[in-house]
């Protein structure tokens, strides 16, 4: 499956404001980048740097007035989607250090404050069928509203108000696989049936051997997902990070397939 895909972000910095940003999709063993550019305003140097779990890159700028950002790419997708139910959850101390640390709480998704909920609502499943049933009950409790959590919004929050947006499912995806003993990260995105049309969030579940992406929302595949990065949880895969004051203007996304 081949993706087109075009993003685009404006913002304003009244002064120097060092950005990083990460919104290309990354190069990896499961999607090839045919083609990707991405043009900034001539004065602005770039500095690139690996990206957590070396899953594509990070590009730091210094934003002073207007910046317009345009990325373009053209990118082949060699992910299956598998039987969820299929794969067998690892064994705690067999697991890779890459996937270790993700059993652990962080910022946005404490799962250590969801494993009674995970015993009582999902007692006798193990591995891929217990994720299947978590994803599945994510989807029918929560409810996809636009504007209904902001920046600080925690899993836990999202779990109480019983909605949000692909950011908030993930999260809440994540703290209640952390719950269940199997590391979960977060995974930013670029997917063509993503309503209305923006950067998307899913979960990765580490299961048999290998990373395994879960969308909740139900609006991405596998197959058809193109990664940007990976992280904890969102704060680690932010588009877009001042450290200052900038006035962000907006930003579109168009994903198409090929």
């Amino acid at each position: 499956m081949a993706l087109s895909i075009e993003s685009h972000l404006a913002f304003t910095a009244k002064n120097p404001v060092d950005c990083l940003l990460q919104c290309e999709a990354a190069p990896t063993k499961l999607q090839t980048i045919e083609s990707g550019v991405t043009t900034l305003p001539a004065s602005i140097e770039v500095q690139r740097v690996a990206a957590q779990d070396d899953v594509g890159e990070r590009f730091w700028i210094t934003a002073q007035g207007e910046v317009d950002i345009t990325y373009r790419a053209r990118v082949e997708i060699g992910r299956a989607s598998p039987e969820l139910e299929t794969l067998a959850q690892v064994h705690k101390p067999d697991l890779p250090a890459h996937a270790t640390q993700y059993l652990f709480d962080s910022r946005y998704c404490a799962g250590e404050q969801f494993q009674s909920f995970v015993d009582d609502e999902f007692p006798k499943l193990t591995g891929g069928a217990k994720i299947a049933a978590i994803r599945d009950w994510i989807a029918e409790h929560l409810s996809y509203v636009p504007g209904a959590s902001g920046p600080h919004t925690t899993a836990r929050d999202s779990f109480v108000a019983r909605r949000g947006v692909c950011r908030d499912y993930a999260h809440v995806m994540i703290a209640l696989t952390r719950a269940a003993g199997i590391p979960a990260r977060y995974a930013s995105c670029y997917a063509p049936d993503v309503e209305p049309q923006d950067f998307h969030a899913v979960a990765e579940v580490f299961l048999g051997d290998s990373w395994v992406l879960v969308d909740p929302t139900g609006m991405s595949k596998p197959h058809e997902t193109a990664v940007i990065g990976v992280g904890r949880d969102a704060a680690d895969v932010s588009f877009l990070t001042s450290f200052g004051q900038v006035d962000f203007a907006g930003h579109e996304v168009m994903v198409e397939r090929i």
